[in-house]
C-alpha cells in the first residue's frame, strides 16, 4: 500500500504532492515499484499535532486524484484514508474502494454505515484522540499496550459487524506511532500474533515513524526507508500480510525476497 498524501502538513513528506499533477506522478512512480494499493489522504495525523480540516477540503484535495488514479491505473485498488463518513462517501463514489478510518470508527458515528452501504473493505486502525492528538503522546498511557489494542481494536470490529460489515471486508491496523511511544510500538509488533488471533488481516504502518528514527538514529523522517524495510520483514514473519509504506520499492523487494524464503521454509 503506497501512502499518498495530498497535503501541505503531513509529517515527513508535507506538500510534495498537493498539486494533483505531482500526486497522479507520484502514483505512477509507486505503481511502476509494486504498489497494489494507492492509499491517499487529504488530512494530516502528524506527530507535531496537527490541523484538522473541513470535510469540503478534504475532499477537494482528494477527490480528483482519486478519480485521475482509477482512470489511468484500472489495475490498482484506491484506499481513502479519512475518519469523515461524508469525505468517504465521495471517496467511494470516485472509485476508492477501501476506507482506511485510522480512528477505526470513532470519530464518525456515520463511518460505518457508509462503508457497510458500499460493501467496501475497511482498514480499522487503532488510535486514542482525535485528529490533533492521536499522533502525539498525549493519551499514551498503557499497563499493557498489546491487550489494550486488542481490547479497543474489539470495539471497532462490533461497530463494523453491527452496520452490517462482513468478515471477509476488515482489515485490522495496530496504529503504530499512534498514541504509543517506541516501546509501545516494538511491544505491538512483537504482539502481532496476538492482534491476529482476532481472526482478520493486519496491515502495518511502520513507514518513516519515529520508533524507527529513535532505533536508528535517523533523524529525518524522509531517509528512514532502511529501518521501515526492517520492520517491515519483521512483521512479515509475524503474520502481517499489508504494508503501508512511502517508498515502495525497497520494502516491495525485501518483502518479496523474505516472503519466498518463508515459503521455501514450509
Amino acid at each position: 500500500m503506497g501512502i499518498l498524501n495530498v497535503t501541505p502538513d503531513s509529517f515527513s513528506d508535507g506538500g510534495q504532492f498537493d498539486d494533483p499533477a505531482r500526486a497522479i506522478e507520484q502514483a505512477a512512480r509507486m505503481v511502476a515499484e509494486g504498489a497494489d494499493i494507492i492509499d491517499v489522504g487529504g488530512e494530516s495525523t502528524r506527530p507535531q499535532g496537527a490541523t484538522p480540516v473541513t470535510a469540503g477540503e478534504e475532499q477537494g484535495r482528494v477527490v480528483p486524484v482519486i478519480r485521475a488514479i482509477v482512470e489511468q491505473f484500472p489495475q490498482v485498488v484506491v484506499s481513502i484514508d479519512t475518519v469523515k463518513a461524508e469525505t468517504a462517501a465521495a471517496a467511494l463514489g470516485a472509485g476508492a474502494a477501501i476506507v482506511n478510518d485510522v480512528s477505526g470508527f470513532r470519530l464518525d458515528p456515520g463511518m460505518a454505515a457508509v462503508c457497510a452501504g458500499a460493501r467496501c473493505g475497511v482498514v480499522l486502525m487503532h488510535s486514542r484522540g482525535d485528529v490533533s492528538t492521536m499522533g502525539t503522546y498525549q493519551h499514551a498511557s498503557y499497563d499493557a499496550v498489546v491487550e489494550a489494542v486488542v481490547r479497543e481494536l474489539g470495539g471497532s470490529i462490533a461497530a463494523a459487524r453491527a452496520a452490517g460489515i462482513g468478515d471477509d471486508a476488515i482489515v485490522l491496523d495496530p496504529g503504530l506511532g499512534f498514541a504509543k511511544r517506541s516501546e509501545h510500538s516494538l511491544s505491538m509488533l512483537a504482539g502481532l500474533p496476538e492482534l491476529l488471533a482476532l481472526g482478520y488481516p493486519v496491515l502495518v504502518g511502520a513507514s518513516r515513524k519515529r520508533f524507527v528514527g529513535e532505533l536508528t538514529g535517523v533523524t529525518v523522517p524522509a531517509e528512514r526507508s532502511f529501518g521501515t524495510v526492517g520492520a517491515n520483514v519483521a512483521a512479515l514473519m509475524l503474520g502481517a500480510r499489508l504494508f503501508r509504506v512511502h517508498d515502495v520499492a525497497p520494502s516491495r523487494q525485501a518483502l518479496d525476497v523474505a516472503w519466498a524464503v518463508m515459503r521455501a521454509a514450509r
